[in-house]
């Protein structure tokens, strides 16, 4: 993180934490929502054992307490992983508290601390983000950081928000036994821009789990049962339906405020924070530089370990700041199907300047095998060189598969250098390569080559 490339550069770093030490991502994030993930898919397993002819005697049962049990343990010990790296920071070097800026070189912990320091950085996290309207749902409001200290599984929920965090957790919930409908605003589903990938990918996940991207709510209120909810459904009827819980997974919002960075006379965002620039993460012209989740720029682990780096390093070697590597854009969800987007989305691409090859699930052979054989992959190349730019993809192994696009596109190979590439038999990979075979052809067609 920041500290270790400071103090490689033999500068002294000191850690100022206010909450629990451990990472977003094991305490409250993707490590326990994949564990949650895994006795979903363990228990939907069982359902779609019927379809090869092999059937359970007697009722599947699902013990809450024990599914919940297993999640807490093993996040507690993905965070014990974690604790035991900032234990190892010496003690003088970590000052438990909540700090606030008093000016650019001067932070004031609790109120009673004062350190000063040559540079700092930003890595205060973030926090979800909760839409004034559903706090009618009082104590039966909860956020992923609240579903993984849960003693047992609820009956019913109704998650707000079909993104990243609310189609994993509503249709992991959904498969354990859970009541689940999933309401969003807009239209959205999770991060996908490619409406024929989202189209697909609607389709799929809709079936077992009710979603709802757009949807007219019109009433949240607190009953006695728990909480109410009033909303159109998509055939038009309305329904007032009770939950025992309203999830709210409407997003994330930057941990700043609280920092006095207001005072300091910089340029803030609705979000409050600090204009930065993304290659160097340093905040203006100042000695203040801001990574991770608090920055808001690309909230994912591996992108908030590389900004750490990178705004340590230079915030040890200010004023001669430099440009830090950064990686391909790759981003992963966890529902069935999987979802990957790679390098440039469909939303970034300008139109007339690529191309697109695609390629559905539904007939591809080793999907169809495993009975897995639904979704879409739409695969992207740059009309004039024939280079691949990126995809977007709802299918099966799409964590396998975009790690290897993600390869691809760092390494700039064009269409036809991937298909160069070996492609076994039968593997879920030909559907990549009947998608690459598409988009090859039409680079070839005499319309691309004339544009």
């Amino acid at each position: 993180g920041p500290d270790s490339m400071i103090t490689a550069r033999g500068a002294r770093a000191v850690i100022i934490e206010s909450g629990p030490h451990g990472t977003t991502c094991a305490r409250v994030g993707c490590m326990p929502s994949k564990l949650l993930i895994a006795a979903a898919e363990a228990s939907h397993a069982i359902d779609a054992a019927p379809g090869f002819g092999v059937h359970v005697d007697g009722a599947k049962r699902i013990d809450g307490s024990e599914v919940m049990g297993r999640v807490r343990r093993e996040r507690d010990r993905f965070v014990g992983f974690v604790v035991e790296g900032v234990e190892k920071i010496p003690a003088a070097d970590r000052i438990e508290g909540r700090a606030r800026f008093v000016d650019r070189h001067t932070l004031e912990v609790d109120g009673h601390t004062r350190i000063t320091a040559r540079a700092v950085v930003i890595a205060t996290g973030s926090r979800p983000a909760v839409p004034a309207m559903l706090a009618a749902a009082g104590d039966r409001l909860v956020v992923n950081d609240d579903v993984f200290s849960w003693e047992t599984l609820p009956r019913s929920v109704a998650v707000f928000g079909p993104g990243v965090i609310g189609l994993e957790l509503g249709q992991a919930l959904a498969r354990l036994g859970v009541r689940v409908v999933v309401l969003g605003r807009g239209g959205r589903v999770g991060p996908l821009t490619d409406p024929v990938v989202r189209g697909a990918f609607l389709e799929a996940i809709s079936d077992g789990l009710y979603v709802d991207p757009d949807a007219h709510v019109k009433r949240v209120a607190r009953i006695t049962e728990g909480v109410e909810v009033e909303y159109t459904r998509l055939d038009g009827t309305v329904r007032v339906e009770s939950f025992d819980w309203l999830l709210a997974a409407t997003g994330r919002r930057p941990n700043v405020d609280g920092l006095g960075l207001e005072a300091l006379g910089l340029e803030l965002d609705a979000n409050g924070v600090p204009a930065f620039d993304p290659a160097t993460l340093r905040v203006g012209d100042t000695n203040l530089f801001i990574a991770g989740d608090a920055a808001n720029f690309i909230p994912l682990l591996h992108e908030a370990a590389d900004e750490g780096r990178i705004a340590g390093d230079n915030a040890a070697r200010l004023p001669d700041t430099a440009p830090g590597h950064r990686r391909l854009p790759l981003a992963i969800v966890f529902t069935d199907p999987q979802v990957a987007i790679v390098g440039a989305g469909f939303d970034r691409l300008a139109p007339g300047t690529f191309e697109a090859g695609e390629v559905s699930f539904a007939d591809q052979g080793r999907s169809r095998v495993m009975l897995r054989n639904r979704g879409h992959l739409r695969v992207y190349a740059d009309r004039a060189t024939g280079r691949f730019l990126g995809a977007e993809m709802a299918g099966p192994a799409a964590e396998h598969i975009g790690h290897l696009l993600a390869w691809a596109a760092a390494n700039r190979m064009t269409v036809a250098s991937m298909l160069e590439m070996p492609f076994y038999h039968p593997v879920v990979e030909e559907g990549l390569r009947t998608a690459l075979r598409d988009l090859d052809a039409k680079l070839r067609s005499p319309q691309a080559i004339a544009a």
